[in-house]
């Protein structure tokens, strides 16, 4: 059997009032006038919104709360919840394509948030939290895609029909190459039983038709061509770990204060990210893909890659910035003697922080949703939440290396006795470099990135 399923995705089918393929919450068939369509959506949509207002705002705090109350060192602590947040969802993806089903899946993990103070008991519920945070965020996310694209009496019960599993037979794929291998066929041999349509890259997986079925072995090809993607933007995920650990490390040491009596919280400034992605997202709609398509001919403009990998440059440019302001914090701060003071705020206003915010919002637009839409489009349709989770953990895998990165460099630069680069005394600390290795790592991922995306070839999963 094809791992790309064979059904019509067009929407689903009604006869009589019952929508074909598809249960209620108590595992009765859908009635049309009775559930799913625009009700469910609402609901849907109603509880994604409460349960940004918790994420974010935990999220947005964190560094803060840990070198603070918590008088934690680093900000190793915060990059691992978010990487448990962003990367759970590959395995639980996986879960909820193949056996609970998306409503059961959201119903199990947002009963998490019930369950929610010493150090311990804190970092567990954190994890608890990032657990059904990101898992139910992005199974919700393509539930109301679906409920508000099709509109009819889809039911949020999840489909009818037994699951398989797809990734088993990917991995019968890869057993198969292997065993063949000690085929007495020649190479040439073998490429005459192969289908004339059979594709050219990872031609190690050809051997494996000779047993299997041609269609499982290309959309393996497929997978695998969208892991080396995968990897690569992994340098924007460690990008991405930057706005809510040093971004708002960096703000909280400078000069805050708006008028006499009001002072901005650090975490304040992430709201330019949001706001550069409101402000960004009509022009790039009206105004970027129109002035595209009138060049490239193509209907979305620019291809998917294409818009990622602009997202993944303006990254490394948000990093640039980053490094340039640290750089001229600390010589603000040396110039006033600040350096043994920890506790000192630097007379130099927050705002300088804001450029390399919106840069780092407008690489979002691109970026992110980029990445989503690529994912989600290019693997088969039975995999499409595990496709979301692909997108995801990219962000994910991004926060436990950066995570990795400050502890490792931590340890190197401190080894001769000198000030690490993230010092608890930020006045002495090096942050700037740190940014300009992120830069540099994200351009030799980016180098890559590129590489793998002209030799990408666009499939039409069914």
């Amino acid at each position: 059997m094809s791992i790309s399923s064979a059904g019509d995705e067009t929407g689903p089918r009604v006869s009589n009032g019952i929508v074909d393929c598809s249960v209620d919450f108590r595992g009765k068939p859908s009635v049309r006038s009775s559930s799913g369509g625009w009700r469910s959506a609402y609901f849907i949509m109603g509880a994604e919104v409460f349960e940004r207002f918790a994420y974010f705002g935990i999220s947005s705090n964190l560094i803060t709360y840990f070198t603070g109350p918590l008088e934690e060192s680093t900000a190793a602590a915060a990059n691992l919840w978010l990487g448990t947040a962003a990367f759970l969802p590959l395995f639980w993806g996986f879960i909820a394509d193949t056996f609970l089903g998306r409503f059961r899946t959201i119903l199990l993990t947002s009963s998490i948030y019930i369950l929610n103070v010493k150090v311990t008991v804190f970092f567990c519920a954190l994890y608890l939290v990032a657990i059904e945070s990101e898992l139910g965020f992005r199974i919700r996310d393509s539930m109301v895609s679906h409920d508000v694209h099709s509109s009819l009496g889809f039911s949020t019960g999840g489909e009818g029909r037994k699951r398989d599993n797809p990734l088993a037979r990917i991995g019968c794929i890869f057993v198969a190459a292997a065993k063949n291998r000690q085929d007495h066929n020649t190479p040439s041999e073998t490429l005459c039983l192969l289908p004339i349509e059979s594709s050219k890259k990872f031609r190690f997986l050809d051997r494996a038709m000779i047993t299997c079925n041609s269609a499982d072995v290309e959309d393996t090809k497929n997978i695998l061509s969208l892991v080396q993607i995968w990897l690569c933007c992994l340098g924007f995920g460690i990008v991405y770990a930057q706005s809510s650990t040093f971004f708002t490390k960096q703000g909280s040491t400078m000069d805050r204060s708006i008028s006499p009596n009001i002072l901005v919280p650090a975490a304040t400034l992430q709201c330019f990210i949001s706001l550069a992605i409101l402000i960004f997202i009509p022009i790039y709609d009206r105004i970027f893909v129109p002035i595209a398509r009138s060049i490239t001919h193509k209907p979305a403009g620019i291809t998917m890659l294409q818009r990622i990998s602009i997202g993944l440059f303006l990254s490394i440019v948000s990093m640039v910035i980053a490094a340039l302001v640290e750089m001229k914090r600390l010589k603000t701060a040396r110039d006033h003697g600040l350096v043994d003071s920890p506790q000192s705020i630097v007379p130099m206003s927050i705002c300088w922080l804001i450029p390399q915010y919106v840069v780092y919002g407008v690489s979002d637009v691109f970026t992110v949703v980029g990445l989503q839409e690529f994912f989600y489009g290019q693997v088969p349709v039975e995999l499409r939440s595990l496709g979301l989770s692909m997108y995801l953990s990219v962000l994910g895998l991004g926060n436990f290396l950066s995570s990795f990165m400050v502890s490792v460099i931590e340890k190197a630069t401190s080894q001769s006795g000198e000030v690490n680069w993230f010092d608890n005394n930020l006045h002495k600390a090096h942050l700037d470099y740190f940014y300009w290795l992120l830069a540099l790592f994200s351009s030799i991922a980016f180098l890559f990135f590129v590489y793998f995306a002209k030799s990408y070839v666009y499939t039409n999963p069914k």
